[in-house]
């Protein structure tokens, strides 16, 4: 469904030298007992998913599609990332039908949080919110004032049948507040972490609800798995031991490419894939992102002459959602009849392969590139399983756990401190 050129890698990867890590790494994701295996569970999720609660979804994003005209995603980083880079990358940034979907819940930001709100007081608005614990500081303090204005709205009993709670299947303040006011509850696996969890209820309502077609999400998904369990040269190990190789020659950063902006939320994705499940014990690529040709403008000059730190993927899909043909002007005082006729997509292309040519041969900057003919649901399914196990490979590569983030835990006790919060 996609496929990775390596041609324009500059750089000689000994395949084989990684043949028996691979293969040990591969077994043990495949058996789950690898490093962190308590949170294995993505891995033969696309045959093992929950087929009721599957069928609870479809039903369920049916009647939010019936009864409201919008629906507030609340959850932070991959309780939200998945489920909007989907969205965009296969309805664009500005959908025209359907359920609106808004996300909230992802920042302490006082200006967006209260423009969304006063937004949604002319709005018949439903909520998700999705947290395993319940108690995440970002999203509670959002689902809180959410839950205030629609009770404002439309009552208690109105509000309570709006709300769609995605949580721990028996514990957290979430699942109790639920079984208190009787939401209609999704389940996030406790074997599947936040950034792994886009394949289930977490990423698969709000998508439904967009009009997004789950069941090809899905069958994308069990075809990635399907080829790659027991083929090592499929190209998510290959990806995998390129960016070891990278790591161990000097490279310190991963900068993903797009030529889309609606694109841009799928690297967001990748970024917290990848920076947490790699980004311990003082190793990991650093992962950032960019969004051609409009960086161009503000980083190219760095990524073509600054620093030799980094190397780039490129997601480059051929086909665009929409395209529009360039017009012809009399004056032609922008001087650009030369492209009178053409469509926008050609002019794209031409500046993909004019920056990869320009940053490869004169830069010397590695360039990956992973080619996509359409990214459709079906290929998005599969891309998702395709970078959660080549993530995994790519972490057990360094002899790190994937799946966890003791990181994180640093800036909250600080911040609960200085907020005042009982026990901190």
């Amino acid at each position: 469904m996609i496929k990775l050129n390596t041609n324009h890698l500059l750089n000689t990867v000994d395949f084989t030298k990684y043949h028996d890590a691979i293969n040990v790494i591969n077994e043990g994701i495949n058996k789950m007992t690898g490093l962190g295996n308590d949170y294995l569970g993505w891995a033969d999720w696309p045959i093992n998913y929950d087929k009721d609660e599957f069928a609870l979804i479809k039903k369920t994003a049916h009647h939010i599609q019936s009864n409201y005209d919008t629906l507030v995603v609340t959850g932070i980083g991959g309780s939200y990332l998945g489920a909007r880079a989907a969205i965009e990358a296969i309805k664009g940034l500005f959908p025209q039908k359907g359920v609106e979907i808004i996300f909230l819940g992802h920042t302490f930001s006082p200006t967006l949080t209260k423009q969304t709100l006063e937004y949604l007081k002319d709005k018949n608005f439903a909520i998700n919110v999705i947290s395993k614990s319940g108690t995440t500081t970002e999203t509670s303090i959002a689902f809180r004032l959410l839950k205030k204005l629609l009770i404002e709205k439309v009552g208690e009993k109105k509000a309570n049948q709006a709300i769609f709670a995605t949580t721990d299947p028996k514990g957290g303040a979430l699942r109790k507040l639920s079984n208190i006011n009787n939401y209609t509850t999704f389940t996030l696996p406790p074997n599947i972490g936040g950034r792994y969890s886009v394949l289930t209820a977490v990423g698969l309502l709000p998508l439904a609800v967009a009009g997004i077609n789950i069941d090809d999400l899905m069958a994308g998904a069990k075809l990635a798995r399907q080829e790659s369990i027991h083929n090592l040269n499929h190209d998510l190990y290959k990806y995998a031991m390129i960016r070891d190789y990278m790591y161990r020659h000097n490279y310190k950063s991963e900068l993903y490419v797009v030529y889309e902006p609606q694109y841009a939320m799928f690297n967001e994705w990748l970024k917290q894939l990848y920076g947490e499940s790699e980004g311990k014990d003082k190793k990991g690529l650093f992962p950032t992102s960019v969004t051609f040709s409009t960086d161009l403008h503000s980083l190219g000059q760095f990524i073509q002459d600054g620093s030799p730190i980094l190397f780039e993927t490129i997601l480059y899909v051929n086909e665009p959602l929409l395209d529009i043909e360039i017009p012809y002007e009399a004056e032609n005082l922008d001087e650009l009849n030369y492209l009178a006729g053409k469509k926008l997509s050609y002019v794209n292309k031409q500046a993909f392969l004019g920056t990869l040519s320009a940053h490869v041969n004169e830069g010397k900057v590695p360039n990956l590139v992973f080619e996509i003919e359409k990214l459709d649901t079906f290929t998005l399914g599969y891309m998702f399983y395709f970078f959660m196990r080549s993530c995994a490979v790519s972490a057990y590569l360094l002899e790190i756990n994937p799946f966890n983030q003791p990181g994180v835990e640093v800036y909250k006790k600080n911040m609960f401190q200085l907020l005042g919060k009982p026990g901190y």
